[in-house]
Order: C-alpha cells, then sequence, then structure tokens
C-alpha cells in the first residue's frame, strides 16, 4: 500500500472527496501531536479482510459475488447453529421467542436503568385513550383494559396500532410535562407479545421488516410472535435485541444525566433525544486549532443515503450500540468470526471489469440476506461504523461514548 492509497481508499469507502480525508487527516494529527494513525487503520482492515476471508476459505483476489456468497453463507450457518441450539424455535411461536429472549439476556449486560414510572405511564393512557388498540382489544375503557393487559405490552402496541399522526401531535405531547421525578431505576423488560397482538401488528411487520422494537423511556424491548420466512432470521432477531439492550442503556444513563444536571431542561432535552434530533449542518470550528464533528444519533442513510451531514466529520451512537452488541453475540461460540468486523470492508472485483464495496459489517451482512430477494445491499452500518473508528483511532472508545453522551443534545462538538 503506497502512501496516498490509503487516502483513496477511506475517500472511497466513505464516499468523499479525498481532499476532504487529506483535510481531516492534517487537522487530527495537529490536534493530537499523532501521525500515521488513518494509515495504520487502514492496514488494520487489511489485515482484518486477509484473516476473515481466510476463514472463509477465499483469497485476497477473489471476486465481489465469492465474498458477498461466503459472508452470507456464514451467516445462514450461524443462524442454523443458533436455530439447533434454540432448539429449532418458530419464531411466531411466543413461547420459542422466549427461549431467544433468555439467551439474549444471558449474553447482554445486566444493570438497572432510570426509565419512566409505570404509573405515569398508565395516566398518560388514561388522559388519551389509545381508540384504535381499546377497539382492537374489545375494551371499552383503559381502566378495563389495564385491569386484564399488561401496561407494557399495551405501551408497546401503540407503535404499531395507532397511527402517527395521533401519537405525535397527542400522546407524545404529555411528554412536555415530564420532570425528572417521574423516573425510577429498574430493570429493562423484554416482552414476547401475546398471540392476540399477532394480527393487530403484520401491517406494522411488513412495513418495518422486522418484528423487533423498543420504548427508550420505558425500559422495554418487544417482540411480535411473527415470522418473517427469510434466511437468518434467527441471527437477526438475536442481534437487534442485543443492540436494544445496548441502545436503550444508552439513553437511559442520558436520562439520569439530564435530571441529576439540568433538571429544569429535562422534559426539552428527553424529547430531543425520543426524536432523534440532528443540526442541519457543521458548524465551523472556533478556531485554527480546533476541529468539529457531527453527533449522527439516527441512520440518515436509511431515509436517504444521499444527506449532505453524512460526507461530514462525524460519530454514531447507533453504530456503538451495534459494536457492543457484536461483543455481546461474540460470547456465542462462532458468532466470534465477527466481532471488530464493523467497520470493516473493501473493494473487490466484478465481472464486468469494476469493482464495488463489499462490507463485512455482521448487520449489514444480515439486513442484506433478510431483503435478499429485492436485491438490497446494506453499507450504511460499514460506513457510520468507519466514522466512528476514525475518531477512536485518534481518541480512543473511552472519548467516543464519552464525546457522544456529552453532545447528543447540541448536535456537534470540537476536539
Amino acid at each position: 500500500m503506497n502512501t496516498n492509497s490509503y487516502q483513496e481508499k477511506i475517500a472511497r469507502i466513505l464516499r468523499i472527496e479525498k481532499q476532504a480525508v487529506l483535510d481531516l487527516e492534517k487537522e487530527l494529527n495537529r490536534i493530537t501531536g499523532k501521525s500515521n494513525f488513518l494509515y495504520s487503520m487502514v492496514e488494520e482492515n487489511e489485515r482484518l479482510i486477509d484473516d476473515s476471508l481466510d476463514n472463509l476459505g477465499l483469497g485476497r483476489n477473489s471476486m465481489a459475488l465469492d465474498v458477498y456468497d461466503a459472508l452470507i453463507s456464514k451467516v445462514e450457518s450461524d443462524d442454523l447453529r443458533l436455530f439447533q441450539m434454540l432448539g429449532n424455535p418458530q419464531l411466531s411461536e411466543p413461547k420459542d421467542c422466549q427461549r431467544l429472549v433468555d439467551l439474549a439476556k444471558d449474553i447482554c449486560p445486566k444493570r438497572k436503568g432510570f426509565f419512566l414510572k409505570k404509573e405515569i405511564a398508565e395516566g398518560f393512557l388514561k388522559a388519551e385513550p389509545p381508540r384504535k388498540t381499546l377497539e382492537a382489544l374489545g375494551y371499552s375503557s383503559v381502566e378495563a383494559m389495564l385491569a386484564k393487559e399488561n401496561l407494557l405490552e399495551v405501551f408497546s402496541s401503540l407503535r404499531f396500532l395507532e397511527d402517527s399522526e395521533w401519537l405525535n401531535n397527542r400522546f407524545f405531547k404529555q411528554y412536555q410535562n415530564l420532570k425528572a421525578a417521574d423516573f425510577e431505576e429498574r430493570e429493562i423488560e423484554v416482552k414476547v407479545l401475546g398471540a392476540k397482538w399477532k394480527e393487530a401488528a403484520e401491517k406494522f411487520v411488513r412495513k418495518k421488516y422486522h418484528n423487533i422494537s423498543h420504548l427508550k423511556e420505558l425500559g422495554v424491548i418487544f417482540i411480535i410472535p411473527i415470522t418473517l420466512k427469510v434466511s437468518g432470521e434467527i441471527l437477526r432477531t438475536l442481534s437487534l435485541v442485543a443492540h436494544y439492550f445496548n441502545e436503550v442503556y444508552f439513553y437511559s444513563d442520558l436520562f439520569k444525566d439530564f435530571a441529576e444536571n439540568n433538571p429544569k431542561e429535562f422534559s426539552k432535552n428527553f424529547i430531543s433525544l425520543l426524536r432523534g434530533d440532528v443540526p442541519d449542518n457543521l458548524p465551523k470550528s472556533s478556531s485554527a486549532d480546533r476541529c468539529s464533528f457531527l453527533v449522527i444519533q439516527r441512520y440518515l442513510a436509511k431515509d436517504d443515503e444521499n444527506d449532505h451531514r453524512l460526507f461530514l466529520p462525524h460519530i454514531n451512537p447507533e453504530a456503538l450500540h451495534w459494536d457492543k452488541a457484536e461483543d455481546n453475540l461474540a460470547k456465542i461460540e462462532g458468532l466470534d468470526f465477527w466481532k471488530n468486523l464493523d467497520w470493516i470492508g473493501d473493494f473487490f472485483k466484478i465481472e464486468t471489469g469494476g469493482e464495488i464495496l463489499v462490507s463485512f459489517n455482521l448487520v449489514d451482512t444480515v439486513m442484506s440476506l433478510v431483503k435478499e430477494k429485492e436485491m438490497v445491499k446494506y453499507l450504511y452500518h460499514h460506513q457510520e461504523a468507519l466514522w466512528n473508528k476514525i475518531f477512536v483511532s485518534y481518541f480512543g472508545q473511552e472519548k467516543l461514548e464519552e464525546m457522544i453522551k456529552a453532545n447528543l443534545i447540541k448536535g456537534w462538538f470540537e476536539v
């Protein structure tokens, strides 16, 4: 690798101009007094790709399709191993989903979080009755529903039974009055929704293309017992649950920090986090001695892969949650293959003579498999993880999380 090719490679993967990489590297070298860190990072990328290809029985000159197919086959074999380990679960069966949840609990961190009190959540339901949910379950009032139904399951169902206009313009408006005293410490709860929710949730699952979601404010992860009937489904489900464990704890830490250090702005900051606010632009650094980064707390590429903010220096908490989830998954025999590959990828030749980018990121590969019939290839998890890796190369993993948490509300920071 010559002295310029590493900058070219980073630029191609991130879809930015080479000059932007040169400028960023120059600034970070000057600020930190370090050098050759991006070069070393690309060397590490090469080494991990070589090791992974060797593990897959391929060489560095393999064609892109062969590499992609081998990664997909690895996901399928890992999925089959999990399927057998869990006793051949059917994700349409709540009891089988529960076995997968129990495995996730074993590999994920266990601690208390800072979440909305259940009695406050109950009060919100009574103040703004969810009509479609009541109708779907056959209840005449919230009181009658809560006398027989689990509060957290009901709250989860709002995401797929009620329309977004009612949720945003009426129900969630109640959050504007929240204060720190409305929260308490308790553990995350993972809910496998009962069969009664199944039919009602099918439209949501078809739209979202997954049957798992979460409520940051309540410390809830929920699974709808519906199978997508696609390959890789068990691994996909387990990895999403692990991801949500890390994400919910992350936001819980921020809720608690707001409560302790900025109680007057609690509801404002809390709502900003739930919305996933991201600034429209990156402010200029305050001096020539500083370098600015955005904090992008959503996968903007899901909505627009050419969103201009994706091409600015930034870090992403979503990629951090996935990095931790992959560490959790690596505790399971065979899944350690994917550890540390979240930011790994490169260009491989195709039959027509050009090259395409192949992501070695687990979630990109799993999601590509899930959407294989639609010929959708995922790359954005890898690209966002690479932005995080650039920052980590200079400042370290602890500093990455520290700066994300300290600046998520503002949406940017200087180093």
